[in-house]
């Protein structure tokens, strides 16, 4: 088994070297340089606050609008959540409301605000912020791209669908200055784990409707979270620094924080050789997988990495009602042919785990990896299902298609599969690709291909956000094309009650039908965040989703004095 391991990885990195070649891209990025602020003055040495890479852009610090990686850490760091998670268990906590309590048939949510928090002008936070974000937010007009986890809400889908044209008919109400309560449409054990998100959010109301667009300007915007925006030199720099309404301002230990826009990461990456940058990594800025193995024998850099669990999972979905990937029997095959630890280990090498589930633990309703669960790397169970499925060694098995979005790292992905599935199996699989936009148009039924990549990342942490969300036979988007009546009673029981060891099972008999019984996917690894992180940085933590809890790092003078 091994050599044939060897000879089949041999055909994969040989095939990508010949890839690499004909795709490789001279960069143009070697004059990149920073504003002169923002570079350390040798002499004076660090200058006290921290210095945090942006790759691209900042599109949008507007929580109602907030849909990218980088918005999402941006917002973390102005607006109060009603709630915030654990950062070890992530487990559900309180923020903005420091109690809540549900109703007898769990529809109705009331949460009680502090007391003590605060816009940045001084202004109390109040209910009636929540209810005005939440009513601009599901309205149509504003064109929320995360106006959807509002659905769960009483009447919202009624009014984002225009059936109801009066906003105020969603199910929150302000009971009082600081009590706000939520109807939900339906029973949810889930639901304080959703109000964390940016776009259930208090808004400024009197400077949103003042300012109109130009609202999240720094010298026009008011927050109340642990900082306050004071410039943005857009494409350049933001600056963040503490601020003195927030309720636990003495917590707060960064005086300030510079998140510095970059072009690329192999920028960000020299940028923090040089000490112009104190951390590089996560959701920030990507380090270069090809720079991964340079780092990991540095004498310097590979006492400053390390790599975190990501909220996400790389996958594949089969169209489920596509000859041949219509019998269960097929897709249990080509799952089985993909050695996932090697391919983790040759393309990818970024330390990600091998998944054979969907949710990603340590999630709520996960499943352990440990526990075994799916389709793992068997060669010769992959020949037997293949051949029981009127397929022996891939005699007559029509073509199939493998689609995926461009980019090199799927390309390189989709490549390795594509090999592992011919060596085992003797299938032939086709190769193709098209740009994100009409990639999404492309993989909607019922013309999906026979398999197609997506990645899905956590909005909250719980299964009802990956299993319901994603592969419900008919309230997702279900590119798959798949029916189960048993995993769609699963989901529908697992939303309407409270105990959580009941919910528990009832996601891990899920996870047996989509990814093992009907292997009605292919899960390739749960993502990781590798980091770079100077050893100054103290209290420094990793947040696997909804943003980095800046404020409870601090810059150290001695150990920027050791360099």
């Amino acid at each position: 088994m091994i050599i044939k391991q060897m000879m089949v990885w041999g055909f994969v990195i040989l095939a990508l070297s010949l890839f690499n070649a004909c795709d490789k891209q001279e960069d143009d990025n070697e004059n990149f340089v920073t504003e002169i602020e923002e570079k350390p003055n040798k002499k004076e040495g660090h200058p006290g606050y921290i210095r945090i890479p942006i790759e691209g852009v900042i599109p949008t610090i507007d929580p109602g609008l907030t849909v990218d990686m980088a918005s999402i850490e941006i917002t973390e760091q102005l607006f109060l959540g009603l709630t915030d998670y654990d950062p070890k268990t992530y487990k559900v906590t309180p923020e903005l409301a420091e109690r809540w309590t549900i109703s007898d048939d769990a529809t109705v949510y009331t949460f009680y605000l502090r007391e003590n928090a605060n816009w940045s002008n001084g202004e109390p936070v109040t209910s009636h912020d929540i209810v005005w974000a939440i009513q601009r937010n599901i309205n149509p007009d504003t064109n929320c791209p995360y106006s959807y986890m509002l659905s769960i809400l009483k009447n919202a889908n009624d009014i984002s669908s225009g059936k109801i044209s009066d906003v105020s008919q969603i199910g929150v109400r302000a009971i009082s200055d600081k009590v706000v309560e939520f109807e939900l449409d339906h029973p949810a054990a889930f639901f304080p784990a959703m109000v964390g998100l940016w776009i259930y959010r208090p808004l400024p109301r009197k400077c949103v409707e003042q300012f109109g667009d130009a609202w999240t300007d720094h010298q026009n915007i008011q927050t109340n979270g642990s900082y306050m925006l004071t410039d943005w030199k857009k494409g350049k720099v933001m600056v963040l620094q503490k601020n003195p309404n927030y309720y636990e301002i003495d917590k707060v230990q960064m005086p300030e924080i510079h998140y510095i826009i970059i072009p690329e990461s192999s920028v960000g990456l020299v940028m923090y050789e040089n000490d112009e940058l104190d951390i590089v990594g996560g959701e920030y800025m990507r380090i270069p997988l090809t720079e991964i193995p340079r780092i990991k024998i540095d004498p310097k850099l590979r006492k400053e990495y390390t790599n975190e669990p990501s909220f996400c999972t790389y996958y594949f979905g089969y169209n489920t009602l596509r000859p041949p990937v219509d019998k269960p029997l097929v897709r249990k095959a080509l799952s089985a042919a993909i050695d996932r630890r090697l391919l983790i280990e040759v393309i990818t090498k970024g330390d990600q785990d091998p998944a054979t589930t969907f949710t990603r633990p340590p999630i709520f309703g996960s499943v352990p990896i440990s526990d075994g669960m799916g389709v793992s790397f068997n060669p010769k169970q992959a020949r037997k299902w293949l051949a029981e499925a009127g397929y022996p060694n891939g005699k007559g098995m029509p073509e199939i298609i493998l689609m995926h979005n461009t980019s090199e790292d799927n390309a390189m992905i989709a490549k390795a599969v594509q090999t592992c599935v011919k060596y085992y199996l003797n299938v032939d699989i086709i190769i193709k690709n098209k740009e994100w936009t009409a990639y999404v148009d492309e993989i909607e039924q019922p013309k999906t291909p026979h398999i197609f990549r997506l990645g899905w990342c956590a909005d909250y942490p719980d299964a009802n956000n990956w299993l319901n969300d994603v592969f419900h036979p008919k309230t997702s988007s279900n590119y798959i094309g798949w029916s189960n009546d048993e995993f769609a009673k699963l989901m529908d029981r697992a939303q309407k009650i409270n105990d959580q060891e009941e919910r528990q099972q009832l996601y891990k008999r899920a996870e047996q039908i989509l990814c093992e019984e009907e292997t009605a996917i292919i899960p390739l690894y749960f993502y990781t965040a590798p980091y770079l992180v100077k050893k100054w940085v103290k209290g420094w933590y990793h947040m696997a989703m909804g943003g980095q809890h800046v404020r409870n790092w601090s810059i150290s003078p001695d150990e920027i004095n050791k360099k």
